[in-house]
């Protein structure tokens, strides 16, 4: 009970200090907006394959991936934020408190998560007039897909901020990590355009796995076995992400 208060009380500081810089939410749109306007009407061709016979079918397979590489690149970034705790003393005046330790990860993780969904939000909406259309509850499932990747990628950001410890550094690892994860993960384009080869290495990408459960919820097939398999194995990510890094937390806190 201690950890799940102790969490709250994390969540609601940053909250709060997010309020505080509501920009931060809309320049995290400002890409993935410019892609939706500028790069999907590109795409109905390419896609004709998968079905795309029109705009609607086109934005039904682009934006749930999308939304993965928001929440998967989104994610993967927060370390920074991190770093800059680390250099101005909050972490360090965080030793002396009784707080969980573990809830200093986990208010972090929910604060990008609620970050995620407002941004997911607002994509959607700018989609809706393009044609795209997704049932209630297929939104909902979509949302707490996305909240597993979230918080999978931002635990492992934090942890690798609290073993790099330098933003130069911490901003080369994540590249590294992010740019394959999103190649092999269909986020763009389908994998479906890919070469056999690609297909077989993207298939021990568990992301790649999300993009398919996302694109059959965007498409209203709730009960396709995807989107369950995505779920249940993007929740064992997240689980094994966010007990490697509230480790470092513990360790690096005391």
């Amino acid at each position: 009970m201690k950890t799940l208060r102790d969490t709250w009380l994390v969540f609601q500081r940053h909250m709060l200090l997010l309020t505080r810089s509501p920009l931060s939410i809309l320049l995290g749109v400002a890409q993935p907006v410019v892609y939706l306007a500028l790069f999907a009407p590109l795409l109905k061709p390419a896609l004709s394959s998968m079905g795309a016979d029109s705009m609607t079918d086109a934005y039904r397979i682009y934006v749930p991936g999308m939304l993965v590489a928001l929440a998967l690149g989104g994610g993967l970034y927060v370390g920074f934020g991190l770093l800059a705790e680390l250099a101005s003393g909050v972490i360090e005046r965080a030793r002396v408190t009784p707080v969980s330790r573990a809830a200093l990860l986990l208010g972090r993780a929910l604060r990008d998560v609620v970050v995620l969904v407002v941004q997911a939000a607002i994509i959607i909406v700018l989609a809706m007039p393009l044609g795209l259309f997704v049932h209630v509850q297929d939104l909902l499932l979509a949302y707490a897909l996305l909240a597993l990747i979230t918080l999978s990628s931002s635990a492992v950001s934090y942890g690798i901020a609290l073993k790099v410890s330098d933003p130069n550094a911490l901003g080369q690892v994540v590249n590294n990590i992010a740019q394959p994860l999103m190649l092999l993960s269909g986020t763009l384009l389908p994998l479906a355009l890919a070469p056999l080869w690609l297909r077989r290495v993207s298939d021990w990408n568990p992301f790649s796995r999300a993009v398919v459960g996302m694109r059959a919820l965007f498409a209203g097939h709730t009960g396709d076995a995807s989107v369950w398999q995505s779920i249940a194995l993007l929740a064992a990510v997240a689980v094994l992400a966010l007990a490697w890094s509230a480790r470092l937390f513990a360790r690096s806190v005391r």
